[in-house]
C-alpha cells in the first residue's frame, strides 16, 4: 500500500496533509526517514512511525451502537441526524456504516462497520440471521398471538413472514413481549403487530445474531466488540457459508 494512503486511511490527515508530514521528515519507515509518498509499505510487516509514534494499522473497524430514538440509520443526510454523527472522528475516517436499519423511533443494537462482506452475510435473507427486540404493545397479548406468529402473519402488502417466536413479559393493556424473527421487512416488527390487530409503542433491540446489546452503554454510547464477540460474530457468518 501507497504510505501516503495507508497514513490518509489511518486518520493523520488527507494525502496533502500526509505529503507535508514527509517533507518535514516527521516520517519513518523501519527507523529510516522517508519522503517519498509512493512508497510502497507492508502494514503488517513495516514498522511506521510519525514523530516517533508508531502507526498500528488496521483495516476494519466494528463498533456496537447503543442507538437512541431520532436518528437515523444512514451514513448521511441533510436534515436528520445520523447514527454516524454520533461518533468520535477517529472511527469516521474509516467510513463506516451501519449494519441493516433501526426506524428513527426504535432504540437498541446497532453494529457499524466498515466490513462490508461480514455486513453483507449478516443482511442477507438467506443467512436467515435472528434478531431480538423487546417491545411495549398497546393492546393485550396472548397465546394465540404466540401461535399465529409462530406459524407466520400476513403483512398489510400481502407478504407472508417467516415464523417468529414471541415471548409475553408481561399481558395487559400494555403488554411487553420479546420477538425474535430472521427477517428485516421495512418495519417488520410494527407490521407483524398490527397484522393481529395491535401496535407498538416502543421498540428496542436486543441482539443480532450471536451479537447482545451491552446493558453498559446508555443511550447513544458504543464501544469497539470485543475479541470474542468479533470471532462469534465471524465463525457464525463461516457456518452461514
Amino acid at each position: 500500500m501507497r504510505l501516503d494512503k495507508l497514513l490518509a486511511n489511518m486518520g493523520f490527515g488527507s494525502r496533502k496533509e500526509v505529503r507535508q508530514l514527509l517533507k518535514k521528515g516527521a516520517i519513518q519507515v523501519n527507523s529510516v526517514p522517508v519522503k517519498d509518498p509512493a512508497l510502497h509499505v507492508d502494514p503488517e510487516a513495516d514498522e511506521v512511525t510519525i514523530l516517533g509514534e508508531r502507526v498500528i494499522y488496521r483495516e476494519f473497524i466494528y463498533l456496537m451502537l447503543h442507538k437512541p430514538q431520532g436518528v437515523i440509520s444512514a451514513t448521511e443526510d441533510n436534515r436528520d441526524r445520523t447514527v454516524i454523527d454520533l461518533l468520535d472522528d477517529e472511527y469516521r475516517h474509516f467510513e463506516p456504516f451501519p449494519v441493516g436499519r433501526l426506524d428513527k423511533d426504535t432504540e437498541g443494537l446497532l453494529l457499524i462497520t466498515n466490513d462490508g462482506k461480514l455486513a453483507h452475510e449478516l443482511l442477507s435473507p438467506k443467512k436467515e440471521v435472528p434478531k431480538t427486540y423487546f417491545a411495549h404493545i398497546d393492546g393485550v397479548v396472548t397465546d394465540e398471538d404466540i401461535e399465529r406468529f409462530a406459524e407466520g402473519v400476513t403483512l398489510d402488502d400481502g407478504y407472508f413472514t417467516k415464523p417468529g417466536k414471541l415471548r409475553i413479559l408481561k399481558s395487559a393493556d400494555i403488554s411487553e413481549i420479546e420477538l425474535t424473527i430472521t427477517e428485516g421487512k421495512f418495519h417488520q416488527v410494527k407490521r407483524m403487530f398490527e397484522a393481529v390487530g395491535k401496535r407498538v409503542i416502543y421498540l428496542k433491540r436486543l441482539t443480532m445474531g450471536t451479537l447482545k446489546l451491552d446493558d453498559g452503554l446508555k443511550l447513544g454510547e458504543y464501544r469497539e466488540l470485543t475479541a470474542d464477540e468479533l470471532a462469534l460474530l465471524q465463525n457464525e457468518k463461516a457456518e452461514l457459508d
